[in-house]
């Protein structure tokens, strides 16, 4: 008996005896070369036979050919012994080793379409952990770290907190490569409250820097984000249970009293007050800076940047003052009545006046203002303008918002809806606030001109309303300033009564002008105060939610505690009512 061992003299044979190179298998061709196919048939006709009768059964008249079928092909008969399996077992996997890899993939290919489903599964179970790969550990190994690294920065602090617990080597690639950093780094750059906190808690200075000696490793970055996210819950719960630290500006006005607008920063508060001034307060002494004069009349709007501040007044001019000296740099006369609100921003600024105009000015420079286009179409003054690169939004005592393009100061659309005149609004993306002597807020869409949401709630005339990404703030002549939740107000299923989450009071007059942040509201007011309303710097406030955390966790525990003592007595209460019926009344109907 001679074992057939070479594969070239399969081939020979093969090609000899004219067998075709394509077999049809469960309805499918398979192209094959004759060795392969050989070994083929060899395997499944012919298992258990002694490698003479392998041989002989190569010859043209023995040849097994395949015959197509629907579904996968079952062997003919079972193995005869073990000792025989393994032998052919061995012989296979000689053979298998000698072919090229793509003769190897269309052999198991074809061993695969005659199995049935069940051992199917049984290789799809055996495949499974084959096919994973722990690339994150794998890319160091290869010199890529930098790689590993930028797949992982891309978690959130959940996810990278998992990761860390992978393993020792996922652990050494996010501590090497400061994901925690780069996570915090990141949301100071897209989250505003972050970037406020990281300025005021004076961490910003370990980031946004390459690796140095003097950043902290990447366990204090790790260390630090709960603080930050225990820091955002804070000040969340604080603006949700009107929890502050009031600080209150007395302007002490010469003449009348009030302070008709205001804007802030980091360092001042620029205010104009109803004596025609405008005073510059330090915003950590609260102690007036500087006065300056020039307005014959009230100072009504105003706005500052790093050069220049301004104003608008009731003396019907524009003045243009260096923010630095004081200087004034420049007065634009225009409008005939009083000018109610002004906005600037990229060498363009739009202003409105009493007199139902709205004038477009080009700014070049401070000095150089010139007059664009003025815009009528209002019936009643024209109380406050917003503006984005888009749309110029204007907003009047005749009840309508209209709508202009910014580019060509073309007239696009008015909103209607307010039952009286309009005394405030705030324009940004799509979204339109806006409110009213109706003692209403309303929500629109600049896009469509629907009417979004409704708000109600003061009860005199909103002279002044802000928003940001979460919140809206109103005040109103009623001398409250009330906190609404913008989301909700969004969400047409929202309950109107849960809109409102705060009514703070503390001006003893109406309330002129309001602007906040993440962490404060600034507003003032005809009593002639600047209130300052801090959300973030409260004395005990972290200690306090902490506290009310432990109060609320032992609460849960105590109550656990009762519940399960409360069952246990009312189990054995059923018990014993249980016995006491199988005992006195075996026939009850229960």
């Amino acid at each position: 008996m001679r074992e057939v061992n070479d594969v070239s003299e399969f081939a020979g044979r093969r090609r000899r005896a004219g067998f075709p190179f394509s077999q049809r298998v469960s309805g499918g061709i398979i192209n094959m070369e004759p060795e392969m196919e050989d070994k083929t048939v060899e395997l499944m006709t012919t298992s258990g036979m002694e490698s003479q009768t392998l041989v002989d059964d190569l010859s043209p008249k023995k040849t097994t050919v395949l015959k197509p079928t629907n579904g996968p092909v079952m062997g003919s008969r079972k193995r005869p012994s073990e000792g025989n399996y393994e032998k052919e077992k061995e012989h296979c996997i000689t053979l298998f080793d000698q072919w090229s890899e793509a003769d190897q993939v269309e052999f198991v290919e074809r061993l695969i379409s005659r199995m049935c489903h069940y051992q199917h599964g049984h290789i799809n179970s055996y495949l499974k952990p084959m096919l994973q790969r722990d690339f994150i550990t794998a890319l160091p190994a290869q010199g890529l770290d930098h790689i590993a690294e930028n797949i992982l920065s891309f978690l959130d602090a959940r996810s990278l907190c998992a990761a860390e617990l992978v393993c020792k080597e996922w652990q050494r690639v996010i501590s090497e490569g400061m994901l925690w950093k780069k996570l915090i780094e990141r949301m100071v750059r897209t989250d505003p409250l972050w970037k406020g906190l990281s300025e005021r808690h004076q961490w910003e200075k370990y980031l946004f820097k390459n690796r140095t000696s003097e950043i902290p490793p990447n366990s204090y970055y790790h260390s630090l984000y709960p603080k930050i996210i225990q820091d955002i819950e804070t000040i969340e719960a604080n603006w949700r249970c009107g929890r502050h630290n009031l600080q209150r500006i007395q302007c002490r006005s010469e003449n009348s009293k009030g302070v008709y607008c205001l804007q802030y920063d980091d360092e001042k508060i620029i205010s104009g007050l109803r004596d025609n001034s405008i005073k510059i307060w330090d915003k950590q002494t609260l102690e007036c800076l500087k006065v300056l004069t020039g307005h014959t009349g009230s100072v009504l709007c105003l706005q500052y940047d790093e050069r220049v501040i301004v104003t608008g007044s009731s003396d019907s001019t524009v003045r243009v003052w260096e923010v630095t000296t004081g200087e004034v740099l420049n007065t634009l006369i225009h409008h005939n009545e009083a000018v109610l609100h002004l906005r600037f921003a990229n060498g363009l600024m739009v202003t409105c006046s009493k007199d139902r105009s709205i004038a477009v000015w080009d700014m070049a420079s401070p000095t150089d203002i010139s007059l664009r286009r003025v815009l009528v179409g209002h019936r009643a003054a024209v109380n406050v303008v917003d503006f984005d690169d888009k749309y110029i939004v204007s907003a009047s005592g005749d009840r309508t918002i209209k709508v202009w393009s910014t580019s060509t100061c073309e007239f696009v659309r008015t909103l209607n809806g307010h039952k009286r005149g309009i005394a405030c609004l705030q324009y940004r993306d799509r979204l339109v606030v806006s409110g009213s002597s109706d003692n209403t807020i309303r929500l629109w869409d600049i896009e469509c001109g629907a009417c979004l949401r409704v708000l109600e709630g003061h009860e005199e005339l909103v002279r002044c309303i802000r928003f940001d990404n979460k919140r809206i703030v109103s005040g109103a002549y009623d001398g409250k300033i009330k906190v609404w939740d913008l989301q909700a107000a969004l969400d047409p299923r929202a309950p109107a009564s849960t809109l409102c989450l705060r009514t703070l009071v503390e001006h003893s007059g109406r309330v002129f002008r309001l602007q906040f942040d993440e962490f404060q509201i600034i507003s003032s007011s005809h009593d002639d105060t600047i209130l300052i309303w801090d959300f973030l710097n409260i004395a005990g406030g972290a200690m306090q939610l902490t506290l009310y955390r432990r109060k609320s966790r032992a609460d849960w525990l105590m109550g656990a505690s009762v519940v399960k003592r409360s069952a246990s007595s009312f189990f054995f209460f059923l018990l014993v009512i249980s016995l006491s019926i199988s005992h006195s009344a075996p026939s009850c109907p229960f």
